[in-house]
């Protein structure tokens, strides 16, 4: 087997000489190619290539979401064919990792590394749904991009919070889980539109719900962790169906104080639920529409300001080595 390993040298949980012995590890078992990440998109840009060469089996991308993102953006950025595309497999080195462990792998490194290893010997893998957003025909955001997430995406005040995270790592913050706090602390004061929500969920066949503040569109369940705590939203959300959406239409004092209680307690039987809360199941398109630009964020990674994106939920996209 000939692979492509993508490193990710900024990856917060993994240090050079840890990333040394993992590498190692690996090419012990294949024909690997390690190369390193220079600059934002460079991931993507190696998954692509992958995807056009003839000779390479298995992409392993070694970091956070972030860089698995990229590298799935890359591998699909002709569309989806599980048959013919190399494979993806995940070294999670980031400080969540939610795709990794949504698989079911180790969240430590070294262990995921191991039984990366036990499922290449075995033969394992799976052939997972991933989320796919692009700009609604007609629409100011027409012109934008297609792009696959693989966990999460959010329009509002979740892609708000993201946003802030960036800018704090921009000048030279730690991404820590306290760090994700006390952002949505700060997103939660500086939300104008906490009570009265500008956005729109349409979708074929049905009325459109109105007065979003905010709409987490999940393709796996959980839809992040705090520290070891798994936190769902939409606990129905799987790899096997289409998109799950959890929509709020108020963050007022005594909402957040509700959701964000039911969001640490939540479980795999039960998310946040309530009068102002909207809980939709295996949706293969819908859109989003905002009477407001809002941030966009797509597997913890800030995209900008957006009006409208349209969502869809593409079954069998990518084959996972798990």
């Amino acid at each position: 087997m000939r692979a492509l390993l993508v490193v990710n040298p900024a990856a917060t949980t993994t240090s050079a000489r840890r990333r040394d012995v993992l590498i190692h590890a690996l090419a012990s078992e294949m024909k690997l190619e390690a190369v390193t990440t220079e600059y934002r998109g460079h991931a993507r840009d190696l998954g692509r290539q992958a995807a056009e060469s003839d000779d390479i089996d298995l992409v392993v991308a070694l970091g956070g979401d972030g860089t698995v993102n990229e590298v799935v953006n890359g591998l699909l950025h002709a569309g989806p064919d599980p048959d013919r595309l190399p494979g993806l497999a995940v070294v999670p080195g980031g400080s969540t990792n939610v795709f990794a462990r949504a698989l079911g792998l180790p969240n430590d490194p070294v262990e995921a590394t191991g039984a990366l290893l036990d499922a290449l010997r075995d033969g394992t893998e799976r052939v997972v749904g991933l989320g796919l957003t692009s700009g609604p025909a007609g629409s100011e955001d027409e012109a934008a991009p297609a792009r696959w997430f693989t966990f999460n995406a959010g329009l509002g005040f979740d892609a708000g919070v993201v946003g802030r995270v960036e800018q704090q790592r921009e000048r030279g913050k730690k991404s820590t889980h306290a760090l994700y706090v006390r952002q949505v602390v700060r997103q939660f004061l500086g939300e104008p539109n906490r009570r009265h929500g500008t956005i729109t969920l349409e979708q074929p066949g049905e009325d459109p719900i109105e007065d979003l503040v905010v709409a987490i569109a999940s393709n796996t369940s959980p839809w992040t962790y705090l520290g070891n705590r798994p936190m769902y939203t939409s606990p129905k959300a799987s790899f096997d169906t289409g998109i799950d959406v959890l929509g709020l239409s108020r963050l007022s004092t005594a909402a957040v104080a509700r959701y964000g209680t039911q969001l640490l307690t939540s479980s795999p039987e039960r998310g946040p639920h309530g009068r102002h809360a909207v809980s939709l199941h295996d949706l293969d398109q819908f859109t989003l529409h905002s009477k407001a630009p809002l941030p966009l964020q797509m597997d913890g990674d800030h995209l900008g300001l957006r009006t409208s994106v349209t969502f869809t939920g593409v079954r069998r996209a990518l084959r996972v080595i798990v």
